[in-house]
């Protein structure tokens, strides 16, 4: 399995969510892209399989990828304090892969009817939503 994880700023999302990925699915592959080198440096330090930075390693990634993970605003255009790029978004948007977005309540994008979960929860539920009992 092909998993791409895309995150921004400081990558402490994507971090979290490599490390849980790299330790309880061991025969995923997962390609880490940051918005920027600090999130990519992150996840790679997570255990990243392989990692790269900007818009067209997103692009390129989510052409390759079976799974795509991040926060909500990988698929809007100049979400992320506009680290993401309106090309990124569509991306995403029209990969082939499952995307499993993470409702983060951030840059004034705010999904109803979620709670407020802890980036532990977020990554159990990732989880098992990857590699169903």
């Amino acid at each position: 399995m092909q998993i791409l994880v895309i995150d921004a700023q400081g990558g402490g999302i994507g971090k979290q969510i490599v490390a849980a990925i790299h330790k309880n699915i061991p025969n995923a592959t997962v390609t880490a892209v940051g918005t920027n080198t600090a999130a990519t440096t992150a996840m790679l330090k997570a255990g990243a399989d392989h990692g790269a930075t900007g818009e067209n390693a997103v692009i390129v990634g989510a052409r390759k990828a079976d799974v795509i993970i991040g926060p909500i605003g990988i698929v809007i255009a100049d979400s992320l304090f506009g680290e993401i790029t309106p090309a990124m978004a569509i991306a995403v948007g029209k990969s082939d892969a499952k995307r499993i977005l993470i409702p983060v309540n951030h840059c004034d994008n705010i999904v109803a009817g979620t709670r407020e979960l802890n980036m532990k929860s977020i990554a159990e539920e990732i989880l098992t939503l990857l590699h169903p009992a």
